[in-house]
């Protein structure tokens, strides 16, 4: 407070000047003995006037004087011993709140700053002056409080998606047998390392997109133009899938490839019609080899199995070979008479049986023809 009160004393003197802002002051007293010259007017058509207090007034309204003044002023105000100028009075106040009021802040804000809550899927990565220190686990972490250390929260587990190409836009691509495709797929991903995300990558978002672009352009590359449209899409996702972790691992990206997606993949729109129909010939033309080669596996397992069952036959038949001659004999008279109109004639001395019934419903037949 002396230090102040110094700079009151050296206000004063600067105050207590002959010359002031209105000009010389009514103290007078020049070299020569002459008589004091009264004060000019002030700015306001009024000289300055001291109040009772000793502080400079213009126009009836009280100013500070000097610095001491102004630091008496707001210490009384703030101490609650104070009054305004021209015997206002003010509310006093206890100094004790003040205190406990700055307390309960530098507490609440201490336990705020150093005490932090990281979620299950969120890691904490704190940085002490800007630089990275270390990254908190889900729980309760304790830091050094703000501005010291800071914790940025990062969720790990949200899977990401980043889609290229679109209905609206083409994305055209040069095959290896030198077609144009259009393409469009998602590349879907995650954080695995927060502080190399935060630090190894200024623009994250673009960099996924250009290194998933560049991967499937190599992708695309290497395959037909039916491929990429065909059976293959599998096979292409997988190659661009893993060429983009390779390739952001390099970076130290601190990013995990879950998986690429094609879902469109179509020639350009100027021909895309033509490649429709051409695939359709294909496809029908596929259909119709595949319901041959079911016709020839069907014929071919029956003749497989007629040949087994005709080496079966052989089997008995060097056991036995009058008598399968003579069951086969049967069975193949059986098979050739069962659908005719028969006759049975049997040896001499043996009366004959003459199937009158048959012959009546054969009569017709014949007589119609």
């Amino acid at each position: 407070m002396s230090i102040f009160q110094g700079w009151g004393a050296r206000s004063r003197i600067l105050f207590n000047d002959k010359k002031g802002p209105w000009g010389l002051s009514s103290a007078g007293g020049g070299d020569g003995g002459d008589e004091p010259t009264p004060p000019p007017s002030g700015p306001w058509g009024n000289p300055p006037k001291r109040g009772t207090d000793g502080s400079q007034s213009t126009g009836g309204r009280s100013t500070v004087s000097s610095l001491d003044d102004f630091l008496r002023k707001n210490r009384d105000r703030f101490g609650g011993s104070g009054g305004g100028s021209g015997g206002g009075s003010s509310v006093p106040t206890n100094p004790r709140f003040f205190y406990w009021g700055l307390i309960g802040f530098v507490l609440f804000w201490l336990v705020s700053t150093t005490m932090h809550r990281i979620a299950p899927e969120e890691r904490g990565v704190v940085t002490r002056f800007g630089r990275y220190s270390h990254t908190l686990s889900p729980g309760i972490g304790l830091t050094l409080p703000s501005p010291f250390d800071r914790v940025k929260k990062i969720d790990v587990e949200n899977i990401r998606e980043v889609t290229l190409g679109s209905a609206a836009e083409e994305t055209l691509m040069l095959t290896g047998d030198q077609n144009i495709i259009d393409i469009a797929y998602q590349v879907r991903w995650n954080i695995r390392n927060p502080e190399q995300y935060l630090f190894e990558l200024a623009q994250p978002d673009d960099t996924i997109k250009q290194v998933a672009e560049s991967a499937m352009r190599a992708a695309i590359a290497q395959v037909s133009l039916q491929d990429a449209i065909g059976n293959r899409r599998g096979e292409i996702e997988s190659r661009v899938a893993e060429e983009m972790q390779q390739t952001l691992d390099g970076y130290r990206s601190g990013v995990l490839i879950q998986g690429v997606a094609v879902k469109q993949a179509d020639p350009p729109a100027a021909v895309n019609d033509a490649f429709k129909e051409d695939t359709a010939a294909q496809q029908e033309a596929g259909s119709y080899i595949n319901q041959a080669n079911a016709y020839a596996l069907q014929l071919r397992q029956k003749a497989q199995g007629e040949a087994t069952a005709f080496d079966k036959v052989y089997d008995q038949y060097k056991l036995a070979p009058q008598v399968t001659k003579r069951r086969m004999y049967y069975e193949t008279m059986e098979r050739v008479l069962q659908k005719v109109d028969k006759t049975i004639i049997e040896a001499p001395g043996v009366q004959s049986y003459l199937p009158l019934n048959e012959l009546r419903r054969s009569a017709p037949k014949a007589g119609g023809q």
